[in-house]
């Protein structure tokens, strides 16, 4: 498939050059500002020395200048490198020594961290500051670069060609960076607007963090979809609400812990969700009580679940909102896109029957081309028949849904026994007083592995930890209900919103053979 993603943006030029394409802040720029300030910062990458295939980073939050970055680096002929905005400086640095990170973008927020990365990170040559600050002694500004320099015409890259490097969240293991290409990200993205997810010519809000496969993807559908951008730094509920309500947004991206936030936002209510049409929710599995309360908040929007990974590029399946409307179909993953080829397989790669739970497995052009560097990494994601293990744990229905159980490594064997906590964590959730809940594995003399919750309550709502496992006894069996229960403000979680169990894990395993990862 011989497109690359900059075709979309020569496409807007040409087609639809006055429309205005990003809102950010007081700034709204049209769609021939934009392409201008792409080819000319692809020229300033270029007279930087930014080579073919050449990595560029771009540490950052939400904004303007982030989404003519993600245009800019492949108009200039080189890679991306979005880096997780909520990792550590070590971490920070590691992804960039790994992948030989050059260049890297940082916007006002990061230019302090960014600085003392020189000494970390030694084949770092130039560092770019695209803030609205001053720019920091040492670094380059954006806008004087984007002044300075000539437009370039577009390198054209395509099909094959590698898109970026792009890190996992290392919610599984120490993050590995996962090889995109332009065709594998254009597959998704067709997809994604074949599902008819996206209105076209719609005002889409976008406040997930820009770093994430999930939100490039959505974006990316955007530009296809020759869409209004109202661009948001960070996720904030009442800032999201306000967003939506001022500029009658029509289309939005949320992880589940991001609607949750919504839901329990005090202020949500006053603010007008009239002009939403579409809610996307991915990125992590949701509770069902979340949906229904979703539903019956904001009728009129339709919403979408999408499965995926940053080893899809990142779409598997999509569940339509027409199937909301059914209690058991609601809880599934929905049906694999377009694109992709999904089946259920046991640790060899044989497909199972319908029903049994297995491992998710894909294939398709949007598939990753690999790990970065990590050749055994590689072939281990792989099955012998060449189907990309998704590390998944899932059954699949006869009409083809896809209800994911949980992470492999995340299955808790108590006595013998299966326990999958995404089931665990959907009784608890359907208790009027619990916000949000993780649901782990810890040490246990008697059962090898206990089922342990961590629960965060909903403002002025009190439970205890018996009334919880009594709760789930009414719904569950009862070697699935949590043996012990926790209650704490808040759950750590990663930069795309997904709950960090290996930190909540960390402190019960220390000094003992671990049995869960």
């Amino acid at each position: 498939m011989e497109i690359g993603i900059t075709q979309v943006l020569r496409q807007l030029l040409q087609m639809h050059p006055q429309r205005i394409l990003t809102v950010c802040g007081e700034r709204r720029r049209r769609v021939h500002e934009v392409a201008d300030r792409v080819a000319r910062f692809a020229g300033a990458l270029r007279q930087l020395g930014v080579m073919p295939d050449e990595r560029v980073g771009i540490l950052a939050l939400n904004s303007d200048r982030y989404i003519e970055s993600l245009l800019a680096v492949p108009w200039a002929g080189g890679a991306l490198n979005p880096c997780n905005v909520r990792w550590t400086a070590p971490e920070i640095a590691y992804s960039l020594n790994d992948c030989d990170t050059r260049v890297l973008i940082v916007d006002d927020h990061f230019a302090p961290l960014a600085a003392g990365l020189r000494d970390t990170v030694p084949g770092l040559r130039h560092l770019i500051h695209a803030g609205d600050g001053a720019t920091p002694q040492g670094m380059r500004s954006y806008e004087a670069l984007l002044a300075q320099a000539q437009p370039v015409a577009d390198a054209l890259r395509k099909g094959s060609d590698l898109l970026g490097i792009f890190y996992t969240g290392g919610t599984t293991g120490f993050p590995k960076g996962v090889l995109v290409s332009h065709e594998g990200f254009w597959v998704s993205a067709l997809s994604l607007i074949a599902e008819g997810v996206i209105p076209r010519q719609s005002v889409m809000l976008r406040s997930a963090p820009m770093f994430h496969m999930a939100d490039l993807a959505y974006g990316y559908c955007g530009l296809l979809q020759q869409c209004t951008h109202v661009i948001l730094p960070a996720f904030h509920a009442a800032r999201v609400a306000a967003a939506i309500a001022a500029e009658r947004a029509e289309v939005a991206l949320f992880v589940p812990t991001m609607l949750q936030l919504l839901l329990n936002e005090p202020d949500v209510e006053r603010f007008d969700f009239s002009s939403l049409k579409s809610l996307i929710y991915a990125a992590s599995p949701v509770a069902d009580a979340t949906v229904v309360e979703v539903m019956r908040r904001w009728p009129r929007a339709r919403l979408t679940q999408v499965y995926g990974q940053t080893e899809l590029s990142p779409v598997g399946t999509v569940l339509h909102h027409e199937s909301h409307a059914d209690p058991v179909l609601r809880r599934s993953a929905g049906c694999a896109t377009h694109c992709v080829e999904l089946r259920i397989a046991d640790a060899e790669g044989t497909e199972l029957p319908r029903g049994q739970v297995g491992e998710i497995v894909a294939r398709g052009p949007n598939v990753m081309q690999g790990y970065w560097n990590k050749p055994d990494a590689t072939a281990a994601a792989f099955t012998r028949e060449g189907w990309l293990r998704t590390g998944d744990g899932a059954y699949m229905d006869e009409t083809g849904h896809v209800f994911i159980v949980d992470r492999i490594k995340d299955m808790i064997v108590t006595g013998g026994e299966n326990v999958f906590s995404g089931e665990v964590e959907n009784a608890l959730a359907t208790h009027p007083a619990v916000a949000m809940c993780a649901v782990i594995a810890i040490p246990s003399d008697e059962w090898g592995e206990a089922v342990h919750a961590v629960v965060v309550l909903r403002p002025s709502m009190a439970v205890d930890a018996a009334q919880l496992i009594e709760h789930c006894r009414e719904r569950i069996a009862g070697y699935k209900c949590p043996h012990s229960v926790e209650f704490r403000t808040a759950l750590p979680v990663s930069g795309a919103g997904k709950i960090l169990k290996r930190d909540l894990r960390a402190p019960f395993w220390e000094g003992r053979e671990r049995r869960v990862a």
